[in-house]
């Protein structure tokens, strides 16, 4: 028994992804108007996302089912009190995570979200799942929102917000992450940058591609 498996978290998510499995970010006029090389380059850019992803404030832009798993046993495994989260868009991937945190004894998350009516929805679904009061939602352009009021050490990392913004963000919290913390990037691809940086010798962290669209690393210095 935990707080994953066991309401009320358990039917929220299985709701929540009812409700996501039609609702592809792929239909709305504006993604289905780009080719494939336009929606790259929008998704690698630094400045268009806020338009972009402002199209895309009915889509619920969550991850995977698997990769929901993979945040909370990873979030389990290495006794998390302390994550940060980028994107938390309807909160999802929040849940997950914050059930590691209730499962460990306690903690806190912070995750940002630029998208207002996001993160109502977000707020509403935390609060359905009893998980609120672990978790901060800040409202706003994430390099302001992380770029204060941090805790001294962080145990864990999520990057699923705007891809190009990846490298950015992480400088933000490097000097938070402590030896041995857990970054995961979802759609990491889409931030070559990013990877460089990760995958470079020397670079403070060893990572590695996990399933198809994450990358795994890890602080070690």
């Amino acid at each position: 028994m935990n707080t994953l498996t066991t309401a009320p978290v358990a039917p929220l998510l299985d709701r929540l992804f009812a409700e996501a499995e039609p609702a592809s970010p792929m239909d709305s006029p504006l993604a289905a108007a780009l080719s494939v090389e336009q929606h790259r380059r929008l998704m690698q850019s630094k400045t268009d996302y806020v338009d972009f992803y402002g199209h895309l404030k009915d889509f619920p832009l969550a991850v995977s089912r698997e990769t929901g798993l993979l945040l909370y046993m990873l979030a389990r495994s290495g006794k998390a009190r302390t994550i940060v989260e980028f994107g938390t868009s309807f909160g999802v991937s929040t849940l997950y995570l914050a059930s590691a945190l209730r499962d460990n004894g306690g903690g806190v998350l912070i995750t940002t979200e630029f998208e207002p009516s996001k993160v109502c929805r977000a707020r509403d679904n935390l609060t359905t799942g009893g998980l609120i009061d672990l978790v901060e939602i800040r409202e706003g352009v994430a390099l302001r929102t992380l770029s204060v009021d941090l805790p001294a050490s962080i145990n864990l990392l999520l990057l699923d917000g705007a891809k190009a913004l990846y490298p950015e963000i992480l400088t933000l919290v490097e000097s938070r992450l402590q030896p041995g913390a857990l970054i995961v990037a979802d759609n990491a691809d889409y931030s070559p940058d990013y990877l460089a940086r990760v995958r470079s010798p020397g670079s403070g962290y060893v990572s590695t591609p996990f399933a198809e669209d994450v990358e795994l690393s890890m602080r070690i210095d």
